[in-house]
């Protein structure tokens, strides 16, 4: 069965919604930089800093290339010859670099994302890239523990979905506070991983011990 395009269409418009309407250009983002290194007492003329506009730039585009990625697109295409296999599929440490959308500031964490399928299943590697979409945004990370099992239940529509994620967040480990060593842990139980406690607690021993210990 294949998923709804009502659903594709209704999460890649969840995925999108904050996104500018109109980019500005390489060269109005450079010039911010420029402006920035003037406002924190820096010389962007300089020989060491004249190429940095154009590499912190660069750099944007990677961090943040999810913006461009549609995530109902990395789960469309899935597999129906799984010998009616119907128990859970987990992913484990899955490493992750996102930002913080308060600060900009790095969120370094890894996810473990498990669902229970019906008739069909999506590759494995599917499951890292949808990660990476919603990572590689300007984020909170209950949000996008929200996001990663919302799209996982509303694209392959399965029994139920298992998302927890651990992150260490550098706008409280480098700044502010200055807390080094904590770690946030935020999950999301959808279906039977939220209503069957044998299955919750499968999932949980899975991740291991610090995700357990939330959501006992």
């Amino acid at each position: 069965m294949s998923p709804s395009p009502i659903l594709l269409d209704r999460v890649a418009a969840r995925a999108t919604d904050r996104q500018p309407r109109q980019r500005p250009s390489r060269e109005e983002a450079e010039a911010a930089v420029r402006t920035l290194l003037r406002w924190i007492g820096e010389d962007p003329d300089r020989e060491g800093l004249q190429e940095t506009p154009h590499r912190v730039v660069k750099a944007f585009q990677e961090h943040f290339k999810g913006y461009l990625v549609d995530p109902a697109d990395i789960l469309r295409k899935t597999f129906e010859e799984v010998e009616g296999y119907d128990e859970m599929v987990v992913l484990k440490d899955i490493s992750f670099e996102s930002h913080c959308e308060h600060h900009m500031a790095p969120i370094i964490g890894k996810a473990h994302v498990a669902y229970l399928p019906v008739r069909r299943v999506v590759g494995i590697s599917k499951l890292a890239r949808l990660v990476e979409a919603f990572a590689k945004r300007l984020q909170i990370q209950e949000r996008m523990t929200a996001q990663i099992a919302d799209a996982i239940q509303e694209v392959l529509q399965p029994r139920g979905v298992g998302v927890v994620i651990e992150a260490t967040h550098h706008c409280m480990t480098t700044r502010g506070i200055h807390k080094p060593g904590s770690l946030m842990v935020t999950s999301r139980l959808l279906g039977e991983f939220k209503t069957n406690p044998e299955t919750r607690r499968e999932f949980l021993a899975i991740v291991g011990k610090s995700g357990g210990e939330l959501l006992r």
